[in-house]
């Protein structure tokens, strides 16, 4: 059979086998066998070498024309197969969107991290810097450096959790400050959240794990009136303008004068009420005077600098903030409880 009879035979082939092709994959099987690298056009290509010198470019050409033509049949069909296949997928992975679905549950930021930013919103806007530091500590920082030297008696009080003699789960986040105190010149001015550890039993106003913040001002000349200010500033900003604090003389190792501070009850104004115990005030924080000594042992000339320290305990700030009366609701993750706080 010569070459003329063989193409002419191949396309009559080619185009039966084209109107039986119903997929993609098969017509892509076609295509290979007829025009691939050992397909047979490509061989009647190669057989072209026994033609003499004069016939080989007219019957390359024809060849070529053939290939042109197989071509464009080939890609037709395959363009009309894709699309074909694509309706079928689309409509199979089609989704029913008037079909009915559960609701979808949005978020919220649990209440006492509301109030964290709330506060730390406060006091970066009165110019303190968040500072965070290790929950294990080392007994150095966390008592020693605050005014607690071994076997002092408010250790005692702390009912702290020894990893072992020298390294604690940290009691409050006053240890963060002693490490800004050895690591930075004055001006200092930071606050420092965190979660604590302490060994209590837990009921509805104490727990072993809680969160606490605490802020530190070391400056010269800083006074008992710089301390009432910025806490007067933070009781407008998270209670209310008619707001007003009122200090207590207490006693802390880390300070002297110390003092525990109340807030207008933001129940019933100051007119007494069941939350306040008809006093009017709600106490919510310790503070003072940084002691001198405190300042000494960490580097810092106490006949210079002077400062403030306070320490608000999260949890009891966002129990009054909202009236919750339970500690313990913070902690459960019940949805019914924390949806109100969206």
């Amino acid at each position: 059979m010569g070459i003329r009879e063989e193409l002419e035979r191949i396309g009559k082939d080619t185009l039966q086998d084209l109107g039986k092709v119903t997929d993609t994959q098969t017509l892509e099987q076609l295509k290979v066998r007829v025009l691939g690298k050992k397909g047979s056009l490509t061989a009647l290509l190669r057989g072209m070498g026994a033609l003499s010198a004069e016939e080989r470019p007219k019957m390359g050409q024809i060849i070529n024309e053939y290939r042109a033509r197989l071509q464009e049949a080939l890609d037709r069909k395959m363009d009309e197969l894709s699309a074909r296949e694509k309706e079928a997928r689309l409509e199979k992975e089609a989704l029913d969107i008037t079909e009915p679905r559960d609701k979808v549950e949005i978020g919220a930021v649990h209440p006492t991290q509301a109030v964290l930013r709330e506060v730390l919103d406060c006091f970066t806007g009165l110019g303190f810097e968040v500072v965070e530091g290790p929950e294990v500590e080392l007994d150095h920082y966390n008592f020693e450096l605050l005014n607690l030297p071994k076997n002092h008696p408010a250790r005692d009080a702390q009912d702290t959790f020894y990893v072992d003699d020298n390294i604690v789960m940290r009691t409050h986040t006053s240890p963060v400050q002693a490490r800004v105190m050895l690591s930075r010149k004055p001006p200092i001015r930071v606050v420092c959240p965190g979660r604590v550890f302490r060994a209590d039993e837990i009921d509805a106003t104490h727990s072993p794990v809680f969160h606490q913040i605490e802020g530190l001002v070391i400056d010269e000349n800083v006074t008992m009136g710089d301390l009432k200010g910025t806490l007067d500033a933070f009781a407008r900003k998270l209670y209310g303008e008619d707001i007003t604090t009122r200090f207590r003389p207490s006693f802390f190792p880390f300070t002297e004068p110390s003092a525990e501070v109340d807030l207008t009850c933001f129940n019933c104004r100051g007119k007494g009420c069941r939350m306040c115990k008809g006093t009017g005030f709600i106490e919510v924080l310790g503070c003072g005077m940084v002691n001198p000594h405190v300042l000494e042992m960490c580097g810092i000339d106490p006949e210079k600098y002077s400062g403030f320290a306070f320490g608000i305990g999260l949890e009891r700030i966002t129990l009054l903030r909202y009236g919750i009366t339970d500690m313990r609701l913070l902690y459960e993750g019940d949805l019914r409880f924390l949806r109100q706080f969206r």
